[in-house]
C-alpha cells in the first residue's frame, strides 16, 4: 500500500554488489537518488560471476516443479547426481526442504510461472536500457540449442515447454536433425540425434556485465565500498547500516540484495526461507566453433561460449554458501556431459568456480518493502538472477521512489 505522507527518498544504501543490487542502484540513480553500494567482498563475488549468463525467459522453469522433487528424491543416493542434498541435521536446511516440498504442487508451480511473467517479459527491455545508457558490455542474441540422444528424450523438454506455454510463458522452438543439427552445433557428438532450438534468447558474460554495471553506477556519481554489514536498522526518518567494524552509514532507504546470504540481515522480518543452491562452473577450450549456448537437459548441464572457450555449468548443491568446493563435482560434470560433445579439451579445464544461488521454496523472488518503506529486500531469484536482475531493479526503484508497488511485484512480497 502506498504511503501518501512519505517523503521521496534522496539517498539509498544498497547492500550487495551482484546483478540485482547493482541494477537496483542504477535505476535508483535514474530517479535522482544518490546511491552507495556496499558489499563484503566486492563486485560479482557471489552467484553473479560464474553462472551461465543466459537471458532466457523461455526456459524460466520454476524449481518447485513436482517432477524436480521426484527427480531429487530418486537421485539422492547418487553422489554424482546434478541435484545434491547433504544428509544433514541442519534445521535451517530441513525447514527450507519441508517448505519446498509443500510447494511442489502443480498449482504452486503454475502460480510461480505466472508470477514471474512480469520479470521475464521485461528482462530484455531492462538490459537494453542499461546498455543504451552506458553499461559497456555486450548482450548477444542467440537461440539456445538443447541436445538429445533420441526423439523420446527430446519429448521431455518439449512437454515441459508446453506446460510453460499453458501457464502463460510462450516460447518458439525448432527441431533439428541430421546435417542441420551438425551445422548448428559442430561440437555435437555422433551420439546426439536430435536438437531443439529455443529461439529468441540472449546471453552475456555475467562477470563482465556486472563489473561494467558497477562502473556505470560509479560513473553516474555512485559510491562503491567494500564493507561487511552486520545489521540494518531504522534511525529517525531514515536507516542506519552498521558494519562489522567502523562507523555506521546513514541514508533515507536501504535495499538488501545479498543473494544467498539474505537471511543474515532480514530474518527478523522475512519468514520465507532462502537457501543456497550452489552451482559449479569451469571453462574448457574447444576445437570447433560454438554459435550459441548449448543445453543438456538430461544431465542438467548448461554451456555458454565465452571468450573463445566454453563455460560449462551444472549442479544444484544445497550447502552453506561459504562452504568450500566439494570434491569430485567437476569430474562428475565432465563424465555426464562428455558423451554429448566432440572437440572439447576436457583435460585443459580451468576457472573452476562455485557460487550460491538464492533459492526460495515457492519459485518466486522476494522483492519489496519489509519495514516502513525504508527497508527493502531484493533476492531469492534462484537460477534466474542474471535474467531477472535488471527488471527487478527497475521495478523496485519505481516502488522506492514513488511509494507505489508496481503490479508486477505483488506476488513477490517478502512478507508473504
Amino acid at each position: 500500500m502506498a504511503d501518501t505522507h512519505r517523503t521521496r527518498p534522496r539517498s539509498a544504501i544498497v547492500v550487495g554488489a551482484g546483478i540485482v543490487g547493482l541494477s537496483t542502484a542504477w535505476f535508483l540513480q535514474k530517479h535522482g537518488v544518490s546511491v552507495t553500494v556496499v558489499d563484503r567482498t566486492g563486485v560479482a563475488a557471489g552467484a553473479s560471476w560464474g553462472n551461465a549468463g543466459w537471458i532466457a525467459p523461455a526456459l524460466s522453469i520454476p524449481l518447485n516443479d513436482p517432477r524436480t522433487l521426484r527427480y531429487a528424491l530418486r537421485t539422492l543416493p547418487n553422489r554424482a547426481a546434478p541435484v545434491r542434498i547433504p544428509l544433514s541435521t541442519d534445521p535451517t536446511l530441513w525447514r527450507f526442504l519441508l517448505r519446498f516440498a509443500a510447494n511442489c504442487r502443480e498449482s504452486s508451480w503454475t502460480s510461480a510461472v505466472r508470477a514471474n511473467q512480469t520479470l521475464n517479459n521485461e528482462c530484455m527491455a531492462a538490459y537494453d536500457e542499461l546498455v543504451v545508457n552506458g553499461v559497456d558490455a555486450p548482450v548477444t542474441d542467440a537461440p539456445i540449442t538443447a541436445l538429445f540422444r533420441s526423439s523420446a528424450d527430446a519429448e521431455h523438454l518439449l512437454e515441459q515447454l508446453r506446460r510453460l506455454h499453458d501457464a502463460g510463458q510462450p516460447s518458439s522452438v525448432t527441431e533439428l536433425t541430421g546435417a542441420e543439427l551438425r551445422e548448428r552445433v559442430p561440437l555435437a557428438s555422433s551420439d546426439v540425434a536430435v536438437g531443439v532450438r529455443i529461439n529468441g534468447q540472449r546471453f552475456v558474460d555475467p562477470g563482465r556485465f556486472v563489473h561494467a554495471l558497477a562502473s556505470s553506477v560509479v560513473e553516474r556519481g555512485g559510491a562503491l565500498e567494500t564493507i561487511d554489514v552486520a545489521d540494518v536498522r531504522t534511525s529517525g526518518r531514515g536507516v542506519a547500516v552498521k558494519p562489522v567494524s567502523g562507523p555506521p552509514l546513514a541514508a533515507d532507504v536501504v535495499v538488501i540484495a545479498t543473494g544467498a546470504w539474505l537471511p543474515k540481515l532480514v530474518r527478523r522480518w522475512v519468514r520465507v526461507p532462502v537457501q543456497a543452491g550452489r552451482g559449479y562452473s569451469f571453462t574448457v577450450p574447444v576445437q570447433r566453433q560454438v554459435f550459441g549456448p548449448i543445453y543438456l537437459p538430461d544431465v542438467r548441464v548448461a554451456c555458454t561460449p565465452l571468450n573463445g572457450k566454453l563455460r560449462v555449468t551444472s549442479v544444484m548443491e544445497l550447502r552453506h554458501p561459504d562452504a568450500p568446493v566439494s570434491a569430485g563435482v567437476v569430474d562428475a560434470i565432465v563424465d555426464a556431459a562428455g558423451g554429448f560433445f566432440d572437440g572439447v579439451r576436457w583435460a585443459d579445464r580451468d576457472e573452476i568456480w562455485v557460487g550460491p544461488r538464492p533459492l526460495s521454496p515457492d519459485g518466486r523472488p522476494l522483492v519489496g518493502s519489509v519495514l516502513d518503506n525504508r527497508v527493502f529486500v531484493a533476492g531469492g531469484h534462484g537460477m534466474w538472477g542474471m535474467k531477472q536482475g535488471p527488471a527487478t531493479g527497475r521495478l523496485l526503484a519505481e516502488q522506492i521512489t514513488t511509494g507505489k508497488q508496481p503490479p508486477g511485484l505483488r506476488d513477490f512480497d517478502p512478507l508473504r
